[in-house]
């Protein structure tokens, strides 16, 4: 079975039905015998973007969850282990909701669907 946790365009393109999402991206998420993950990181990304006037959704953000729920998504909470494995990541990403993301991978061996080129300068596996 694979585990992939979706970057926070992934999720929201995936949502969207964006054709910003690549075609592997897509068949990825929707394969069966997967898991996929959305990090609570990429929901606190989402709220400080649309409360900051960045980022508008198709659906309200407060039904997120039930979106979330309803494509079979899987919440991956932020644990005192990412915490330990972003103090050790080098600082090829800045943005500190990637950085949480990519430790969450490398702590969980989860695959990362996301579009950052800059993902692939870490340990963690990317597919897009």
């Amino acid at each position: 079975m694979r585990h992939n946790l979706l970057d926070t365009h992934t999720l929201i393109w995936f949502l969207n039905g964006s054709d910003e999402l690549s075609s592997i991206a897509k068949q990825t998420i929707e394969a069966e015998y997967v898991t996929n993950f959305v990090s609570i990181a990429s929901l606190w990304e989402m709220a400080v973007k649309i409360g900051l006037g960045k980022l508008k959704l198709q659906a309200p953000f407060n039904e997120i969850n039930k979106q979330i729920t309803l494509n079979g998504f899987e919440m991956l909470p932020i644990t005192f282990e990412d915490t330990l494995t972003v103090s050790d990541l080098p600082f090829n990403h800045r943005d500190p909701f990637d950085r949480i993301i990519i430790a969450q991978a490398i702590t969980n061996n989860l695959s990362i669907i996301s579009k950052d080129k800059v993902f692939s300068s870490y340990e963690a596996k990317i597919i897009w």
